[in-house]
């Protein structure tokens, strides 16, 4: 089972990650881009998804991932850290994120970051 403090420590380990308050809620951007939120009682994040692998994936793990209201037409997915099986699934999940974020020079700069199958 995954906490807060487990996606703040992976989330500030990423480079050029940086953590601010915003909407009364922590946020982690990446040379100024948001790809991590910990709204609620940090109970969960909202990472970036593209809308159209979403929901499969909320399909697939309805009790792990769901799309807040609000957040509907963007292309964020929320994370119950509760149900996130380790550290590594957390750190897969988060990493993606930040891949959907980074911009060109830190992807090229960190290929060990790369999307599983060089995508």
């Amino acid at each position: 089972m995954a906490e807060a403090q487990d996606a703040r420590t992976i989330a500030l380990s990423l480079p050029e990650t940086t953590e601010k308050i915003a909407w009364s809620m922590p946020t982690f951007r990446v040379a100024g881009k948001m790809y991590v939120t910990m709204p609620e009682d940090e109970t969960s994040v909202a990472v970036r998804c593209p809308k159209e692998e979403r929901g499969e994936l909320v399909l697939a793990e309805p009790d792990k991932f769901w799309v807040a209201d609000h957040e509907a037409s963007s292309a964020w997915v929320r994370v119950r850290l509760a149900a996130v099986e380790d550290l590594a699934e957390l750190r897969d999940i988060l990493t993606d994120s930040w891949r959907q974020a980074a911009p060109g020079r830190l992807l090229e700069a960190h290929p060990e970051l790369a999307a599983p199958g060089g995508a």
